[in-house]
């Protein structure tokens, strides 16, 4: 199958995300559509090779706001039906938000816009789709109650991409989630997949709920879901 499958700047279920993306990365032709926030986020979670890993040849390429300018000319394939699906997991509350406004100012937002002109099934996974709470991963995570402000600071000479800032904080931007900072920390100051409870916003489930209503758009609530819903609904 041709599988388009966009990554937006969401940590939450990023990591199933992704390991449903290898899977069909492994046996079909996959471009893999990235925000400039994915980009980021998909380093964070130490996520990023691995997607490129599973990208290169025909119609398996990469495709971020930056090589694709303002214009995103590859999202012109979509409009012209040469993808069997678009896959868009997981789609943070804007990347939604947008899509139900008719917004495609991300190469994720419009090449969801160009496969409905081109009658291109799409699944999204939307992150805010439960109303309450829901647990989250963070990515890395400097423990300040566990830090001994140790000099000179070992994960901070650990870390190959100036990250660490030692006795504050990680820079998210910088980290590619290698955690060498982890290792070298003898007192075990960093944390790495802790869980916390977010709140989902009245709004965001709400815009999650008119995604139903676009045509070619259906919704499923876990990555799981993606490719029993391709086997079941799309047609190769």
């Amino acid at each position: 199958m041709r599988i388009g499958w966009a990554f937006t700047g969401a940590g939450h279920l990023l990591k199933e995300s992704v390991d449903e993306f290898v899977k069909l990365a492994k046996d079909n032709s996959v471009t893999v559509f990235m925000s400039n926030a994915s980009i980021e986020v998909l380093k964070m979670y130490g996520l990023y090779e691995t997607v490129v890993k599973y990208t290169g040849g025909r119609y398996k390429e990469l495709a971020t706001d930056e090589n694709q300018k303002f214009s995103f000319p590859i999202t012109g394939r979509l409009s012209l039906g040469k993808y069997d699906v678009l896959v868009v997991s997981p789609a943070t509350a804007n990347t939604v938000a947008k899509i139900v406004y008719g917004i495609s100012d991300t190469i994720v937002t419009n090449a969801v816009a160009q496969a409905g002109k081109g009658k291109v099934p799409t699944i999204i996974v939307p992150v805010d789709i439960t109303p309450g709470d829901i647990d989250t991963v963070l990515p890395s995570k400097l423990e300040l109650s566990k830090c001994k402000k140790c000099d000179p600071c070992t994960a901070a000479l650990a870390c190959p991409h100036d990250a660490f800032i030692p006795y504050k904080e990680i820079s998210l931007l910088n980290c590619v989630g290698c955690g060498q900072c982890k290792v070298a920390c003898q007192y075990d100051a960093i944390s790495e997949g802790k869980v916390i409870q977010m709140h989902m916003r009245d709004i965001d489930i709400k815009n999650t709920k008119k995604l139903k209503d676009i045509d070619e758009i259906d919704v499923v609530k876990h990555p799981s879901e993606i490719i029993p819903f391709i086997e079941n609904n799309i047609q190769k």
